[in-house]
């Protein structure tokens, strides 16, 4: 994801910017060995683990069908349309699925591409809004959805559900940065009410860019030395901001849970 948004400086959604951001996400990863970066170019199928392609729940085209369709797919995103974004976006996220372009990492690529396409349009101008969370959490109705559209032509349905998903996701971002705002404050107080260092000031803004870390990341980013990193570390850890995590004597890293807790907090719906 960092890549590709880096990348938008200079490349727009794109057959290639996909291929490149696959090649990336692939690696050391599963499926590292089905063609990183490239699109397949061979038939695959989707269905319960082990089925044959007869038994499979949907095959996407063959690789001439899936390559017209790929081009297709790039003239779209470049072709000026009176569409609102949000539903041109459900309509590419679909298509993207349908044609299922890669032998492996299809389905995060998908939602990868929904990040890149809100920030390329200047819909977000940071990655903040999650709609894989809200894809888990509907899992079924979700590979329904777009299985309905391929056999039925559902595209009411899907958009609905899409737009739903845009709903709730945003809520939930705008929720949670409230709370890491509340957060901020209340560090930030403390930390003048306390007469902290200012390295250790300096390191309560890092810890909500980076809230798990070691000293030697203090020290890069802070451009401090590793004994006054360390330092600062053991004064949030005094303050109950920062906690170690490795139970070791060495190697050690920190976690501010209370941040944490808030990023990784269950969605109430």
């Amino acid at each position: 994801m960092e890549y590709g948004i880096k990348r938008l400086d200079d490349l727009p959604v794109s057959l290639r910017l996909i291929s490149e951001v696959h090649a990336i996400l692939m690696e050391g990863v599963r499926g590292e060995q089905a063609a990183p970066g490239e699109f397949r170019h061979r038939q695959n199928w989707i269905g319960p683990t082990g089925c044959t392609l007869k038994d499979a729940t949907f095959v996407p085209p063959p690789v001439p069908e899936m390559n017209e369709a790929l081009d297709q797919l790039e003239k779209f995103l470049h072709k000026d349309k009176d569409l609102p974004p949000l539903v041109e976006l459900a309509l590419v996220h679909y298509q993207f699925e349908a044609i299922h372009p890669f032998l492996d990492g299809n389905g995060r690529i998908g939602r990868l591409l929904i990040i890149l396409f809100l920030c390329q349009r200047g819909i977000l101008n940071k990655p903040l809004l999650y709609l894989s969370a809200f894809f888990e959490r509907h899992r079924r109705e979700y590979y329904q959805y777009l299985l309905d559209v391929s056999q039925q032509g559902a595209w009411r349905q899907w958009l609905e559900f899409f737009l739903q998903a845009v709903v709730e996701q945003s809520g939930d971002a705008v929720g949670r940065a409230r709370r890491l705002l509340d957060l901020h404050r209340d560090y930030y107080q403390m930390s003048i009410a306390k007469r902290l260092a200012p390295m250790a000031g300096q390191l309560v803004e890092l810890v909500f860019m980076r809230p798990v870390l070691n000293a030697r990341v203090v020290q890069e980013c802070l451009k401090v030395t590793y004994p006054g990193a360390q330092k600062s570390i053991n004064t949030l850890v005094d303050q109950g901001i920062l906690a170690e995590i490795t139970g070791g004597k060495r190697n050690k890293a920190y976690a501010a849970r209370e941040i944490l807790a808030i990023l990784e907090e269950e969605t109430p719906y």
